[in-house]
């Protein structure tokens, strides 16, 4: 049996303080949030239960709030701030730490509304999602001004469907370092 990559950095506990760069994708890359128009986001109503239920994250989770986010057509992309005393989870267990509960929270219940809300298609996320541990301001700064300018690099973008299929992992490191 083939052995799953862990996406999270090993020995970090994602309950601790700090920001949070997050990435959550859909299903093999399907636009159902949206378009891109003129540099700019066109929620339909499916992208805009995606964007209702990410500004609810902190009612659910206390010590927790929101930077800069976006919902794009196929993805989600969005700052996450834990602070306070947070939960304390195992190192082993990592579902159980906070960043994962808050993003499996999410999805769940983005999932749900959607496919209550229509019959015909079975909306599903891509298993995992993307994330980024923010350690000082300029990376902060550089994440904030790719969110904010991510539609406008619609057609580059690597969560496009239409491009290649370049590692997320150096795409997202050239955000990270400006």
């Amino acid at each position: 049996m083939k052995e799953r990559k862990l996406n999270r950095l090993e020995n970090y506990d994602y309950s601790q303080c700090g920001y949070y760069f997050v990435t959550v994708c859909t299903k093999n890359r399907e636009e159902w949030f949206g378009k891109i128009e003129s540099g700019k986001v066109i929620l339909n109503g499916f992208g805009e239960v995606a964007k209702n239920f990410w500004v609810e994250i902190p009612k659910h989770f206390k010590n927790v709030g929101l930077d800069e986010f976006i919902v794009m057509p196929n993805h989600i992309h969005g700052i996450v701030i834990i602070v306070g005393n947070a939960y304390m989870r195992s190192l082993q267990n990592r579902t159980k730490m906070l960043l994962s509960r808050i993003i499996q929270q999410y999805k769940s219940s983005v999932t749900r509304e959607i496919n209550s809300l229509q019959n015909d298609f079975c909306f599903k996320w891509h298993k995992s999602f993307y994330d980024h541990i923010i350690r000082n301001e300029k990376t902060l700064n550089n994440i904030r001004e790719y969110v904010v300018k991510n539609p406008l690099k619609w057609e580059s973008d690597i969560e496009n469907k239409i491009n290649s299929k370049e590692s997320n992992k150096d795409y997202y490191k050239q955000i990270i370092d400006g």
